[in-house]
């Protein structure tokens, strides 16, 4: 099964920033959106922000909005989401995905963001 390769957690202080990448093995034909999602323990998982392939019209969580941006290259082969003013609610495992024009869909293993304080 195909996997995505994500790369940016880590670790930051209460109001830093971090931008998470996402890029898409060319083996993935007709994108039609990529974007991210998390989960927190004891949460579901739930979208924080999504972009579309071609007119790149974005999507955001009410609790992204303001905060996070998302992006992609211009292969569009790559996302990427820029958090500012990470919050102590922000840590969660953060996971990229990949939705096809054919209905298949792509995901990561998830990297994690820690906040402190």
């Amino acid at each position: 099964q195909v996997q995505l390769v994500e790369s940016g957690g880590g670790l930051v202080q209460s109001g830093g920033s971090l931008r998470l990448s996402c890029a898409a093995p060319g083996s993935i034909f007709s994108i039609w959106a990529m974007g991210w999602y998390r989960q927190a323990p004891g949460k579901e998982r739930e979208l924080v922000a999504s972009i579309t392939s071609g007119a790149a019209t974005t999507k955001y969580a009410d609790f992204a909005k303001g905060r996070f941006t998302i992006s992609r290259d211009s292969a569009r082969t790559t996302v990427y989401l820029h958090m500012n003013h990470l919050k102590p609610e922000d840590p969660a495992v953060y996971s990229c995905s990949v939705a096809t024009t054919y209905g298949t869909d792509y995901w990561g293993p998830g990297t994690q963001v820690t906040v402190s304080s």
